[in-house]
């Protein structure tokens, strides 16, 4: 039987939304900010100029002050 080669590239891990959320007492809040337009569930992705939805598209870009 034929020996069946690894794939080379690493497999992507996937976000972990436990890391978007904090536990205090007996409240969840969240950390990350949720996109106006798609609702709660949809975060949006923080870059150094500004924070994006990945979903719909949504931006706010943050002041250079």
């Amino acid at each position: 039987m034929a020996d069946k080669k690894k794939s080379a590239a690493p497999k992507k891990e996937a976000s972990a939304k436990k890391n978007y959320y904090s536990v205090n007492g007996d409240k969840l809040e969240r950390i990350k900010r949720n996109c106006p337009k798609c609702g709660p569930g949809v975060f949006l992705a923080e870059h150094k100029d500004r924070a994006s939805c990945g979903k719909c598209g949504y931006t706010e870009f943050k002041n250079k002050n």
